[in-house]
């Protein structure tokens, strides 16, 4: 999964996007580069705001 893509396509910004979920635009960062995973809770929330399966954050990456 891209998050960066997806949040780019809803024409959102990492620090609005970081608002939105109450994270730090660093953590959001983290999750857009694979550095880190966010917990079910915040994951829920970010597909709710961007639109898309939350499931996607624990797939492996190909």
């Amino acid at each position: 999964m891209d998050l960066a893509k997806i949040r780019e396509t809803k024409k959102m910004t990492q620090q609005e996007l970081s608002e939105a979920v109450g994270l730090t635009r660093q953590t959001i960062s983290a999750y857009e580069n694979g550095v880190a995973k966010p917990s079910p809770e915040k994951a829920k929330k970010i597909a709710e705001i961007l639109g898309f399966d939350w499931t996607l954050f624990y797939e492996e990456r190909r």
